[in-house]
């Protein structure tokens, strides 16, 4: 069987972990923006994650040249179009990407100027290509409470136009769920989707969390609710939600 023809979906991309090497160049140069190397092969190496990656925090590393190239509406605007392009070449059909707006305001964007560009990225794509797409819109754990409800509130009027879900990612502490009970309540009853990056750091007990008290339809990673002795004595209607994880 060709892997490479067969149709896919994607339902988990980071915008920012998709960038080609010689755009992030491209950009920076004509933007005067600090990188620190122009030399491809560098770039990729910063870019590329070791497989001797010992933490989520080292791992998150490699997503800071890409921000740097990614505070205007014509880098976003680009970068989605290319990572759906390339996305297209694997005969991907279908696929959600997510990224966090409040990364990308460095230089005076909006996050409605932020989320518009990366939709018009997509749907450059969708007009030359056979592929569909929405966004995932990604807040950070790091981040205040307040921010999480800004992004939910200035992303609100993209539901249906581009955007489907909202997300928390970034590091993970134990507990984090209960912080941003507020936001994500208040994102469901907008009519968002609702996916959270939990138990990838060895905290399982954030998955069951994630789905009791977030309302989770979907987890990113999730691996460690393996070890989620509570898990084992959730009720049957979370124990069903939790099936797919374990």
């Amino acid at each position: 069987m060709n892997l490479l023809a067969l149709p896919k979906i994607d339902l988990h991309c980071h915008l920012d972990g998709s960038l080609r090497p010689e755009t992030i160049i491209d950009i920076a140069k004509k933007g005067g923006i600090g990188i620190p190397s122009f030399d491809i092969n560098e770039i990729q190496r910063e870019i590329t994650i070791p497989l001797e990656c010992k933490s989520l925090n080292e791992y998150l590393k490699a997503f800071a040249i890409p921000n740097l190239v990614m505070q205007s509406k014509e880098s976003l605007r680009r970068i989605t179009f290319e990572l759906f392009e390339d996305a297209s070449q694997e005969n991907v059909k279908y696929m959600e990407v997510r990224f966090a707006p409040l990364l990308h305001t460095v230089r005076g964007l909006t996050v409605e100027e932020i989320i518009q560009s990366v939709i018009d990225g997509i749907n450059d794509a969708e007009k030359k290509y056979d592929i569909k797409g929405n966004l995932i819109l990604s807040c950070m754990r790091i981040m205040p409470v307040d921010r999480v409800f800004e992004v939910v509130e200035k992303g609100k009027q993209f539901l249906g136009r581009g955007v489907v879900g909202i997300d928390l990612c970034a590091s993970e502490e134990e507990g984090f769920c209960e912080i941003f009970v507020g936001p994500i309540a208040l994102a469901r009853v907008y009519g968002y989707r609702v996916t959270i990056h939990a138990g990838e750091t060895g905290i399982g007990k954030n998955v069951l969390e994630a789905v009791e008290l977030l309302g989770a339809e979907r987890i990113g990673h999730g691996v460690f609710i393996k070890d989620c002795v509570e898990a084992c004595f959730a009720d049957l209607n979370t124990k069903e939600k939790l099936k797919k994880y374990m």
